[in-house]
């Protein structure tokens, strides 16, 4: 085992939001070190990554790091035909994430954080006015690191802060499989500049799935599911190969295959900090059940996060008080909403009844709705915009 070492703080887990907060430490001047399992950050890319064009001018995402770009969405639902929604500019992109966590840790470096790929916290205990870390790395190979604060950036996994009690409501889990293949360009056309889902009992049994464009020539292919105890599941992969099958996709080569799990509350009530340590992203619940998504919301912990630690490192520990109520409100009161939505809706595609409430709302987005505003409705949570008449569908009562 390998001396003492220092540092303000100690980030578990090279993800997009702890590389963000180690990024935003570091440029106030902090000590910090991030460490993480995988030895090269391309691999392992589980996200879909599909974010919407503000999402990407807020966090100033370069190009390379944007694998391809969407205008449109293309719903398949039960019915025959798929309903289709576009606008005449581009309305996000699809990442890369590989790259993304790559150009994340290059910033992060830049700005004089430090990083130790293959290596990750054992366990920890306070010490002193901090805390006390064992590291394991390569061969197994172990340090002892002391930092004032410690912060639990490995996702649904919650590795430090260990899953959240009872009394903050119970974990709403989903898992998914996505596939990247490589088609012919004129298969990959079909598919390009949208975003494309496939909703209902027959595509995805209490899940969706969905077909997402990268570069030219490649394609993400994938499904979701929440989980239920109540009813058997059929396994992902296989769900996955009927997807490929009805989509005339078999021909395709397979790449890549990485899947992983999403595990939130609904309420967003557990606890944010244990004394020295401090949980961000998915590890406080900020992947959304709705759409599956963390990225963008991970990242807006860690900005949240960031300014309430450096008053803590400059000897206002209290304000870390404020970390869980300013998250709150920067997710937005919408958040709790779409995790019932969610619930309530991919746990009841499993029947036709599931499925004919499905084709009405379909019906009438198709209608009344633009590109943008569905758009809003998908990544903004923007429910209201429906009124009255459509929540009883969205809720489930009709």
């Amino acid at each position: 085992m390998s001396d003492l070492q220092a540092c303000d703080v100690l980030i578990a887990g090279a993800g997009p939001a702890g590389l963000l907060l180690a990024r935003l430490l570091a440029q106030g001047g902090v000590s910090v070190l991030v460490v993480d399992p995988l030895w090269d950050l391309r691999h392992g890319a589980f996200s879909s990554a599909a974010l919407p064009l503000e999402a990407v001018r807020h966090f100033q995402l370069p190009e390379q790091v944007q694998a391809a770009h969407w205008q449109g969405w293309e719903l398949h639902g039960p019915g025959e035909e798929p309903y289709r929604w576009f606008a005449e500019q581009s309305l996000g992109a699809v990442l890369d994430f590989g790259e993304l966590r790559h150009w994340l840790a290059a910033q992060a470096q830049a700005a004089g954080a430090r990083l130790q790929l293959g290596w990750a916290v054992r366990q920890w205990q306070a010490s002193g006015c901090g805390a006390s870390a064992s590291l394991r790395g390569p061969g197994g190979v172990e340090q002892i690191q002391h930092c004032r604060w410690l912060v639990d950036a490995t996702g649904q996994r919650r590795a430090l802060l260990g899953d959240p009690p009872a009394a903050a409501g119970s974990l709403v889990s989903g898992e998914g499989v996505e596939w990247l293949l490589q088609v012919p360009t004129p298969q990959w056309q079909r598919w390009a500049h949208r975003l494309s889902f496939m909703l209902g009992s027959s595509w995805v049994p209490q899940g969706y799935g969905w077909v997402f464009p990268m570069q030219c020539g490649q394609l993400k292919l994938g499904v979701c599911r929440l989980h239920d105890g109540r009813r058997s599941q059929p396994p992902l992969h296989q769900l996955l190969r009927g997807l490929q099958q009805r989509l005339e996709l078999e021909g395709a080569t397979v790449l890549d295959r990485h899947g992983g799990l999403i595990r939130s509350t609904i309420r967003r009530r557990e606890p944010h900090q244990r004394g020295v340590l401090l949980g961000l992203g998915d590890a406080v619940s900020t992947g959304n059940l709705l759409g599956g998504e963390g990225i963008r919301h991970a990242m807006a912990s860690s900005e949240v996060l960031a300014p309430l630690l450096l008053e803590a490192l400059a000897g206002r520990p209290g304000r870390l008080r404020r970390y869980a109520p300013r998250l709150k409100r920067r997710l937005g009161w919408r958040w709790s909403l779409s995790g019932r939505l969610a619930r309530r809706t991919w746990l009841g595609l499993h029947s036709p009844a599931g499925d004919q409430r499905l084709e009405r709302l379909l019906v009438g987005l198709q209608q009344n709705r633009s590109a943008e505003e569905l758009s809003a409705l998908l990544f903004d949570y923007r429910f209201e915009r429906y009124g009255l008449k459509a929540l009883p569908y969205l809720l489930g009562w009709r």
